[in-house]
């Protein structure tokens, strides 16, 4: 198989029924190189009609891969591992072409993906069900886990590989077609995932990439034939697309915004937490969900906290994702560049103290990109916009309190509940963090703590809605229905109708 999508295209379309199409291709959007800071291609944005069409195929194929054995669909996903593993550099170029990561960056997100992939390898020990044998009345009993049919993932710009693999591959172990939506600001990537798998032996329509916008979001949510829905991205539209497939009957998890804090103790290591905060807070330019965005400082340590903050800071190299030893690449749109830039001249009105402002310095090479450097915040109050906000850009606030109680108090206050981190010598205090922290994912002297793909990936609070993390044995659980099943056979069936509850005696 020729895979095209090595290179961007100039026009990107859909992948229904295992082959490319341009779609119904009534509109369109660009698609951007940050780092240039100009349109270079554009993105069909599909009609209801394609979304129809690409949910037909998947329906029309489910039921036959839904009946391949455990083994046999794992087989498939151990050669689309062993592709993703040849083509890294090719998705991370992509990847780095169309949101502006660097490339080491957009490597590791890659990796991340993968060792999802490996993790689905493993599904079918996962799908065993329990049985008991004899119960009574010569019956056996039994619990299978059943696929829903067809699936859907939409999913965000800042993650245009990791986070589909947070959801494909489980689904289609599982035994689902799987549809995704990925973000149109950076496509590319969802169609070489496409390709990868083609190659790797998935049948037509198991897998379908349409790409667009609020229609077809809305469309893939009303549609009747979709079983179950995906989500990551902000709150708000987390908490939409939650309840819009609660009310079409539909399973759905859908993770939200973030607002993540890392706590660091007096008895810290103030070296190891400066450079913690540095990369977790400032790089892939601060567009993650687990970004490190308050720095939550315990007692009399701050100033010298912040002073090495703000040295580290102040080196961060930026520039183009593709130049070498470059830490901060540009942000994914001129409009989203804005909105972080507002919020600078949002933290001084409000009191905050800005002490290095991103907007300045920048290199003469960044040219007409979406730049933004290091930016960092100081004397932060939880009354300001800049705390209480996800900003998803490279902004650190830093807010001062006098105890480890009042720092607790202040995350679990929080709106969010994603991610949390501490820093700290001392094994009681972790110990009492680990416990008292509202949180879903905690860290402890490790700035993100992004679960391995055998745990899954989820926040509290605001931070999701659904009952079910993404990835892991939680993937199994939601892409899976549970079913009881009991069994006997004529010979051991008593004569005459039974009119009592079945009881054992």
């Amino acid at each position: 198989m020729s895979l095209v999508h090595l290179e961007p295209q100039n026009r990107i379309g859909h992948w229904i029924n295992g082959r490319l199409e341009p779609g119904a291709v009534l509109r369109t959007a660009p698609v951007y190189d940050p780092a240039q800071g100009r349109a270079v291609r554009e993105v069909a944005l599909a009609e209801a009609s394609d979304v129809e069409r690409a949910v037909a195929a998947a329906r029309a194929a489910a039921v036959e891969w839904a009946d391949w054995a455990p083994q046999r669909r794992a087989r498939v996903l151990f050669k689309f591992k062993d592709l993703v593993d040849r083509h890294t550099a090719d998705l991370a170029r992509l990847i780095t072409l169309e949101h502006g990561k660097t490339l080491p960056d957009a490597a590791g997100e890659v990796q991340r993906g993968l060792e999802v992939i490996e993790f689905a390898c493993g599904a079918p020990y996962l799908l065993k069900g329990q049985h008991s044998h004899g119960i009574g009345g010569g019956i056996d009993h039994w619990s299978q886990r059943m696929p829903l049919g067809v699936v859907a993932g939409i999913t965000p710009f800042n993650f245009p590989f990791m986070v589909p693999m947070w959801m494909a591959p489980m689904a289609l172990a599982c035994g689902n077609a799987f549809i995704l939506k990925p973000s149109e600001r950076d496509p590319s990537a969802s169609l070489l995932t496409a390709e990868l798998l083609a190659e790797a032996g998935l049948p037509a329509g198991v897998f379908s990439v349409v790409q667009g916008d609020k229609l077809a979001v809305d469309a893939l949510l009303a549609h009747p034939d979709i079983a179950a829905v995906s989500f990551v991205g902000s709150t708000p539209i987390a908490r939409y697309i939650y309840e819009t497939a609660a009310r079409a009957g539909k399973r759905a998890q859908a993770l939200g915004g973030a607002k993540n804090h890392l706590i660091v103790m007096p008895d810290a290591d103030l070296d190891q937490a400066a450079d913690g905060l540095i990369g977790a807070a400032y790089g892939s330019a601060g567009e993650r969900c687990m970004a490190i965005s308050v720095a939550v400082v315990v007692g009399e340590v701050a100033d010298d906290l912040v002073a090495r903050v703000r040295e580290r800071a102040s080196r961060l190299r930026i520039g183009s994702g593709l130049t070498p030893n470059v830490d901060i690449g540009p942000l994914v749109t001129a409009a989203h560049r804005d909105r972080v830039a507002g919020y600078l001249d949002a933290g001084v009105r409000e009191g905050a103290t800005l002490l290095l402002d991103g907007r300045e310095g920048l290199p003469a090479d960044c040219g007409e990109g979406f730049f933004l450097g290091a930016s960092l915040f100081d004397h932060v109050t939880p009354t300001m916009s800049i705390y209480r906000d996800e900003i998803f850009g490279p902004v650190l606030c830093v807010v001062r309190v006098p105890t480890f109680a009042e720092a607790v108090a202040l995350v679990n206050s929080h709106a969010f509940g994603n991610g949390v981190s501490l820093y700290t010598r001392d094994g009681g205090t972790a110990q009492a963090f680990v416990n008292r922290i509202e949180v879903g994912m905690v860290g402890v002297n490790v700035p993100i703590p992004v679960p391995m793909a055998w745990h899954s990936f989820g926040g509290w609070k605001q931070s999701l809605f659904g009952d079910h993390h993404a990835y892991g044995e939680e993937g199994v659980r939601f892409y899976t229905r549970y079913k009881s099943v009991m069994q006997r056979w004529p010979d051991s069936i008593a004569k005459g109708p039974e009119f009592v509850m079945p009881v054992n005696k």
